[in-house]
């Protein structure tokens, strides 16, 4: 599947940001299967709209989640993954007593975080790299 570049603005710029968020049960124990699977992605969709994210794509596994959300500026990688992760603990654990008994927290205290573009980091490098050659600049004085 292809992502679009869909720009957004916002009172200090315009933003294009993509984050890949991966996190685990504890002891990645294969706990999020059937009505418990489908409860955390209905959760998870929930926050992420609650926020006005958009999510790009979503897996829940058994021993882990993947998901790819588009997101403002403000908020660090660490604040979006946290929230998805406490909210559907909370919810979870009170819905599911069985997780309550198996996990007393349901999610590791750690999680995978990576900045996602349709730039690759090759072609900023290059931009970057080669910016006193592009005709514009030379002999300008700026």
């Amino acid at each position: 599947m292809a992502v679009t570049r869909k720009v957004r603005r916002f009172s200090g710029g315009v933003y294009d940001l993509g984050l890949h968020v991966v996190w685990c049960p504890k002891y990645r124990r294969p706990v999020v299967g059937g009505q418990v699977a489908s409860r955390l992605e209905e959760l998870i969709r929930a926050k992420v709209d609650e926020r006005g994210r958009e999510i790009v794509g979503l897996e829940v596994m058994p021993d882990h989640v993947r998901l790819f959300v588009k997101h403002d500026p403000k908020p660090s990688a660490s604040y979006v993954a946290n929230q998805s992760k406490n909210f559907t603990s909370r919810v979870l654990r009170e819905e599911f007593p069985h997780l309550r008994s198996k996990l007393p927290p349901l999610w590791l205290s750690s999680y995978f975080a990576a900045s996602v573009g349709v730039v690759s980091a090759e072609t900023v490098q290059r931009n970057i790299d080669t910016q006193w050659e592009r005709p514009w600049k030379k002999g300008d004085g700026s």
